[in-house]
């Protein structure tokens, strides 16, 4: 196979394959933790990296200080540093209600700056390892190629997750009254609902998933302070290609443009790290509202 001049051989095409779907699998948790918030609370969360790169530290604190697993930092630390969100917007953001979200926008990317500028004090700039847990470590035959186990418990674990939180908000009774909440807190809180308790555990949620994808990247990725601000670009990318505030475009539009993003390195390297954004210029102009979303 030849294409501008490259000479490209299966299994690299299929190592890429595999790649795109694993960074996919983070920017589909991403995005969806991204447009959880924005969605149901309109608040433009720049902070999201920065929590992303928390998880994966929370995770190596927990292995390291603790002595927990990768099993149960999967589980704790999604959820501290979502009470953590959640404090967060308890004391900040609670005040910008009813402001234009550019506030929130120049509010959380503020609390970005500052959280990795502590992380990078206290830990530095390279990254620490963070191993495999064992039962996951080996890799498959698939015959044309081998699948590490890890990356693909990875996707597995990113797909049961978006989809499951994509069931949740589209399709139960809490779900509606989230949606509820966002049109009309006034009714909703004739129902007897805490709006603003509601409020917080929604961007308490939203951080925990960049979180859990953070503790998913640490073997991968290792855990570093600068992992938060070297993906947030590329996942704003992909809110936006596909709606801002679209739970399902989120989703799809993360994993296929992971895919897309991979096939590039393959055929056109000198493209890979900017083709999210050239694909984001040119749905902007096709339809503003992105893939999935509707116009305001």
């Amino acid at each position: 196979m030849n294409v501008f001049g490259h000479v490209i051989s299966w299994p690299q095409l299929y190592g890429q394959l595999l790649i795109g779907l694993i960074n996919g699998s983070f920017y589909a948790l991403l995005s969806l933790g991204l447009a959880v918030i924005f969605g149901m609370l309109t608040i433009v969360n720049f902070a999201h990296g920065a929590f992303y790169m928390m998880g994966a530290f929370g995770a190596y604190f927990l292995l390291k200080l603790a002595g927990l697993d990768y099993w149960w930092a999967l589980i704790l630390s999604p959820f501290a540093i979502g009470a953590i969100g959640a404090i967060v917007e308890r004391l900040f953001l609670k005040r910008l209600v009813g402001l234009d979200p550019l506030y929130s926008l120049l509010l959380t990317f503020g609390l970005a700056l500052i959280f990795q500028g502590l992380f990078q004090n206290f830990f530095g700039a390279s990254g620490l390892p963070y191993a495999i847990p064992k039962q996951l470590s080996g890799a498959y035959n698939l015959g044309f190629m081998f699948l590490p186990v890890y990356r693909g418990w990875v996707i597995v674990a990113s797909m049961v997750v978006s989809f499951g939180t994509w069931l949740v908000i589209e399709k139960t009774k809490l779900g509606a009254y989230l949606r509820a909440a966002t049109e009309n807190p006034t009714m909703v809180r004739a129902f007897g609902i805490n709006v603003p308790r509601m409020v917080t555990l929604t961007y308490g949620f939203g951080v925990a998933l960049a979180a859990f994808a953070g503790v998913l990247a640490a073997p991968i990725n290792q855990v570093r302070p600068g992992m938060g601000a070297d993906i947030i670009a590329v996942v704003f990318a992909v809110v936006v290609i596909g709606g801002m505030g679209s739970i399902m475009g989120s989703i799809l539009t993360g994993f296929v443009l992971g895919v897309v993003e991979g096939l590039t390195k393959v055929f056109y390297p000198e493209a890979s790290n900017t083709v999210v954004f050239v694909i984001m210029a040119i749905v902007l102009l096709i339809r503003p509202a992105g893939l999935f979303g509707r116009a305001s």
